[in-house]
């Protein structure tokens, strides 16, 4: 049976969604993201509709209706990006934004706002600062302050409905492209559009398309590297969970510029509700006759497999991640030859990651120059980061090129969170930008704007766009030593000045830590740092030294300070601190003398105590159990 898409077909589906949605007066959405999904999403979409079928409001879960009534639509969606303020439920067009909702708090929403058509104030999100309420995503600056592209309809569609994607305009750039367009126009248009990979490197995606386009070969290959290891990077997990079928199309054009008949997704496995979602929607996919062996009429085929990774951090390489594919250990291999020259199966190879592919409808869907408008000059377009740390407002976010840190920050993120839960913008001591392969970013460069360029002239990379937020409490060193240790956990050991290199840096930071260190170890560390940077065989092992060499760079005081006067500025390090007692603050309650292991605590009742030093081991119990907070420097 020949199921192949038209465009005639293509276009009835779309005209069928957007029929249906006329009928729809109200469409309430569940955030269906991991993280909401964790803190209980899935119950408060079950309570909302079986609210629901207990009142007279006719409301509906799918778009299969076929009568002309209307309908108040209940759809889950990928993840809406305020992470921090989640579950979320979002009710449009009310321009309303629940925050933190609770299955308790669904009848609450049902009887007042779906029924009575008024606002659950106490649900609304309020501002940290001023205590201002904002109804909804229009006007809460975590979203208004925002440019979403590529996440624009995540949070608007439910992912697993493919007729919902086609019905915002999705595979007809991939029809167009397979049915009207050259290879090597689209490869120019990419090229035009300024599209960079969004994967760490930034290398020019038309370009990258161009050389494997030119390759003599029947048998050509596109991967989308979906292998996300960075800690707390979660952008591409996101776009797979929220909005698949870009990914899948992006995959089409892609596959079309450079000739090939066959693609990977390599995915994590600890991403089961993205594998979940991805595989679904290529099975959508061809079902419906996009994918298979004559796509739109073309008379040439296209298939997509998921791979799923075990997780390892040094398959997000891609010579490591084409070996893992082919069943072999995932690790690194000399190039040239590049993978565009011989790759997968020794055949030429296309390989971006997941949000590259996501915006390359978008491109072809409102032009290169739309595009290449957006952004800077060198780094044109968006880029989603996610945001986490000391921030008041974690989550997903969305910027162009150009955009400064402390707009991200201190505006989208709602300011430095301090140790006591205050928001503070001058505790505000640096942001880790990149994961662990990326660089410290201080005070000064707040107002710098961020792209590919001005970044690697700081020492820091775009990355794959995780931003750990740190406030002035925390220990640049421990900071250092926790990438260096996830990087030497993660090395695949191949080649030795990775696999030595960094194990010896991570012993030079823990003698810092441990006070074990002297000025000559610093020296060691930086020198090292470089040795690991120029000889390491992968971009992985060479960009491993880059979190320690801008902690070097910006904060040399704070090392010299651990190593000179062992001591650490922010108490941070249990083997540089020193319990003390503050006779002013103390009561002479004895809580403390009850709960110290080795009795290092003495005193009167009602009378300050005193810590024996050489008997205490620096637990924190007495610190703990203390209520007026009169015991200082426990790490």
């Amino acid at each position: 049976m020949n199921n192949t898409m038209n465009i005639d077909t293509l276009t009835q589906i779309a005209d069928k969604y957007k029929s249906q949605m006329t009928k729809i007066t109200r469409r309430v959405t569940i955030c269906g993201g991991t993280g909401c999904i964790a803190n209980g999403s899935q119950n408060v979409y079950d309570e909302l509709v079986k609210q629901l079928a207990l009142t007279n409001i006719d409301a509906v879960v799918d778009l299969k209706f076929e009568d002309n009534k209307d309908h108040t639509y209940v759809m889950h969606s990928g993840c809406q990006g305020f992470c921090q303020m989640g579950p979320l439920v979002t009710i449009e067009p009310d321009n309303i934004q629940y925050v933190k909702v609770k299955p308790a708090d669904v009848s609450e929403i049902v009887l007042k706002t779906l029924a009575g058509n008024s606002i659950v104030e106490r649900l609304l999100y309020h501002d940290p600062v001023t205590g201002q309420k904002f109804n909804g995503t229009k006007d809460i600056p975590f979203y208004a302050r925002q440019n979403r592209t590529v996440l624009k309809n995540i949070g608007h569609i439910d992912p697993a409905d493919i007729k919902a994607y086609i019905g915002q305009k999705g595979y007809f750039s991939a029809y167009n492209a397979w049915t009207n367009m050259t290879d090597e126009d689209i490869c120019n248009d990419m090229i035009t559009s300024g599209l960079r990979g969004r994967g760490g490197g930034g290398f020019p995606t038309g370009r990258k398309w161009n050389l494997t386009r030119i390759e003599k070969n029947e048998k050509k290959y596109i991967i989308c590297n979906a292998d996300e290891g960075d800690p707390g990077a979660f952008m591409d997990r996101s776009i797979l969970e929220g909005n698949p079928h870009s990914v899948v199309e992006g995959m089409m054009i892609a596959a079309r510029a450079i000739g090939a008949n066959e693609g990977y997704i390599y995915v994590r496995t600890e991403y089961p509700l993205a594998c979940k979602r991805i595989k679904q929607a290529i099975n959508d996919a061809k079902n419906i006759g996009i994918l298979g062996d004559d796509v739109f009429g073309t008379s040439n085929g296209f298939k997509i497999t998921v791979m799923e990774g075990a997780g390892a951090f040094v398959c997000g390489e891609e010579t490591a991640l084409i070996a893992s594919i082919e069943g072999k250990r995932g690790m690194p291999r000399p190039k040239p030859p590049f993978p565009a020259q011989a790759g997968l199966f020794g055949k030429p190879t296309c390989i971006n990651n997941v949000e590259t592919l996501s915006a390359v409808p978008l491109i072809f869907q409102n032009g290169p120059t739309w595009f290449k408008a957006i952004g800077t000059e060198k780094s044109a377009g968006t880029k989603t980061f996610a945001v986490t740390g000391n921030v008041a407002n974690t989550g997903l976010i969305e910027v162009p090129f150009g955009t400064t840190l402390r707009e991200i920050v201190e505006n989208i993120g709602g300011g430095v969170l301090t140790e006591d839960g205050k928001v503070d913008m001058d505790a505000f001591k640096a942001a880790q930008i990149g994961g662990p392969s990326g660089g410290c970013l201080t005070k000064e460069h707040l107002d710098m704007p961020l792209d590919y360029e001005t970044l690697t002239a700081m020492g820091a990379m775009v990355g794959s766009g995780g931003l750990v937020v740190m406030n002035d409490q925390t220990c640049i060193v421990q900071i250092a030593r926790f990438f260096m240790r996830f990087t030497q956990n993660e090395s695949c050991g191949k080649c030795t000045i990775c696999r030595e290199g960094t194990k010896q840096m991570l012993a030079l930071l823990d003698d810092i830590i441990e006070g074990n260190a002297t000025l000559q170890t610093i020296d060691l560390l930086e020198e090292l740092a470089h040795s690991v940077k120029i000889g390491s065989l992968c971009g992985l092992g060479k960009t491993a030294p880059n979190p320690v060499l801008a902690t070097l760079k910006y904060f040399r005081t704070e090392y010299d300070e651990h190593v000179i006067n062992k001591r650490c500025p922010t108490k941070r390090c249990k083997a540089l601190t020193s319990a003390e007692i503050l006779a002013d603050k103390c009561k002479g309650c004895r809580v403390c003398i009850k709960v110290c292991p080795e009795g290092a605590i003495t005193g009167e009742l009602k009378k300050p105590h005193t810590i024996n030093k050489a008997l205490c081991i620096k637990c924190g119990a007495c610190a703990q159990a203390c209520k007026f907070n009169a015991i200082t420097g426990v790490a």
